[in-house]
């Protein structure tokens, strides 16, 4: 028996899905904020997930919101590497 992993990314994608049952799916270049999966009182949170599952802490003060309004750009800028 093989033991699956999810991918970091794919595991923001879950919480995004988790919070919009209406959808099924979240593109890689879909602006999370300005489609309005990701909104002001769930960004805290957001970022809070992001830093969990890339192991690294944000600066809330020095966030640019660019570093996350898509899964792409998390994905460069949080998961690479």
């Amino acid at each position: 028996m093989t033991q699956q992993t999810t991918a970091p990314i794919d595991v923001i994608k879950e919480w995004i899905l988790g919070k919009h049952e209406d959808r099924t799916d979240v593109a890689a270049d879909e602006d999370l904020i300005e489609n309005r999966l990701v909104d002001s009182l769930s960004f805290v949170e957001f970022v809070f997930l992001i830093e969990e599952t890339a192991g690294v802490e944000i600066d809330l003060d020095n966030l640019d919101i660019n570093d996350v309004r898509t899964l792409d750009a998390i994905e460069k800028r949080f998961l690479a590497g």
